[in-house]
């Protein structure tokens, strides 16, 4: 992927827009876990317990900014801020299905090659 000084990034193939959206360690475990329900940050972060505050932060507002995910804001004492897909977003699930079955094998192949050592 190439930048064009300020302007949209030129990519090379399909994939390489599609990383660009959702790359990175933890966008495509958000997605996973907004695949059917609104969550708070902090049940997202509960769920995700490895992915510090600020990642998870800075990983929301990039979904958000693609259109993938929509942050609600509620005026409340405190504050209550909900994270859901977007329709475009919900666009995804296909491919975070595939992930998920691909990673249910890989977890099962892991685990018989651990039993055989």
């Amino acid at each position: 992927m190439a930048k064009n000084d300020g302007e949209s990034p030129t990519f090379h193939c399909p994939v390489e827009a599609t990383l660009d959206v959702i790359g990175g360690k933890w966008k495509v475990v958000i997605l996973f876990w907004l695949k059917d329900r609104t969550l708070r940050f902090g049940e997202l972060r509960r769920k995700i317990p490895d992915v510090s505050e600020r990642m998870l932060t800075q990983q929301l507002r990039e979904l958000e900014q693609h259109g993938i995910v929509r942050r609600e804001v509620y005026p409340e004492v405190p504050l209550k801020v909900e994270y859901s897909l977007t329709d475009y977003g919900r666009t995804l699930r296909p491919i975070t299905d595939l992930m998920c079955e691909w990673g249910k094998r890989h977890m099962r192949r892991s685990a018989r090659r651990e039993q055989v050592r």
